[in-house]
């Protein structure tokens, strides 16, 4: 038989398989889990799943060294790896639907991200064999080791994908904290995004040139640099988005000292404090937009005053929270003032004249 002839016969079971797999990835991102009335071990779930992880990467390399290296194998054999490889990845979406939303939505999603992750590097793994059986090994090592982390990531590599699983948070308190965690990094951006502006968007000729105000003409670059009024805007602004930071640290400080998985009511709150964490940083980067010049005034008015409704709440649903005790009551209240405070000192620069 012609290694055209055996490419041929060997990528139907492989096709077979990369269609199963593709609606099994597309349930697993798309589907609910199966709630049940008895109860739940957490631990459990976590050891089995593990276990799952692995026969998926010790069935993905099996698949990878089998077509690295002529001769091919057998269509028996092939058969038999697609068997396998279909079979822990059954395996690894049962496992995940036995985890319940009881145990935290935020939870649930990040187990739930990192396991289509996995199943989007098998398809890449599969599609790379079918598509070049004896180099597919060489490409699929190339995708995993000489690429950047993000880039792995991005490209589903299996290996990667699957030790991810070992720095999954492994309940709803510590999922919240990595929703906390990331949102703080993009906020922190935009700040220190901020200061550049303001140490960059400088008039170039504003030492030694005067606009006089009869002139019909003055200077055309007034697009590309900040006023006195936009720097007093801004540093409202930034102000503002300082506050968010801060917010931001101090749950994630109240998650940790207070923070409780195991009540239903307590996981139902860490949720709604991860939902809530999330709308943060889109508004500031959305507020962060209208401060560079020209100025969007309206559009600055508009978005710091949606930014200071979703602090507000977010501090509200802290208060009414079980992450908040005595000591977290004090900095809630200087933080709503702080608020106010930059919301206010916003809307004052944008009225001045000028």
């Amino acid at each position: 038989m012609s290694a055209e002839n055996c490419d041929g016969t060997l990528s139907v079971p492989l096709r077979n398989v990369l269609n199963s797999i593709q609606c099994i990835r597309d349930r697993v991102r798309d589907g609910e889990s199966n709630e049940s009335d008895g109860a739940f071990n957490l631990s459990n779930f976590w050891d089995t799943l593990n276990q799952a992880v692995k026969a998926v990467s010790h069935e993905a390399t099996k698949l990878s060294l089998a077509f690295s290296r002529p001769p091919l194998p057998s269509l028996q054999d092939g058969e038999k790896l697609s068997e396998f490889i279909l079979k822990s990845v059954l395996t690894l979406s049962t496992v995940y639907y036995w985890l319940p939303k009881s145990q935290g939505v935020t939870l649930r999603r990040q187990v739930r991200d990192a396991t289509v992750e996995v199943l989007d590097g098998i398809l890449q793994l599969v599609e790379v064999i079918i598509s070049s059986p004896l180099q597919s090994f060489i490409i699929f090592l190339y995708l995993l080791f000489s690429l950047t982390q993000e880039q792995i990531t991005s490209t589903g590599g299996v290996w990667s994908a699957c030790d991810r699983f070992a720095q999954l948070p492994k309940d709803n308190k510590e999922a919240l904290l990595v929703v906390v965690s990331s949102q703080s990094g993009v906020v922190k951006d935009a700040v220190e995004e901020m200061e550049q502006v303001l140490s960059e968007t400088q008039d170039p000729f504003g030492d030694f040139l005067i606009d006089d105000p009869d002139d019909d003409n003055p200077r055309g670059n007034r697009d590309v640099y900040l006023s006195e009024k936009d720097r007093q805007v801004i540093s409202a602004c930034q102000g503002l988005m300082k506050a968010a930071a801060a917010c931001l640290r101090k749950l994630k400080s109240a998650v940790k000292a207070n923070g409780d998985a195991a009540e239903p009511q307590n996981v139902a709150q860490l949720d709604d404090l991860a939902d809530i964490s999330r709308e943060i940083s889109p508004s500031v980067d959305d507020l962060a937009l209208c401060l560079y010049p020209p100025m969007n005034y309206s559009g600055v008015e508009n978005h710091t005053s949606k930014l200071a409704a979703i602090l507000r709440k977010f501090l509200d649903l802290i208060r009414s929270s079980h992450v908040c005790g005595a000591a977290e009551l004090t900095w809630i209240q200087f933080l709503e003032a702080a608020v106010d405070h930059n919301v206010q000192k916003a809307k004052e620069s944008i009225e001045l004249d000028g």
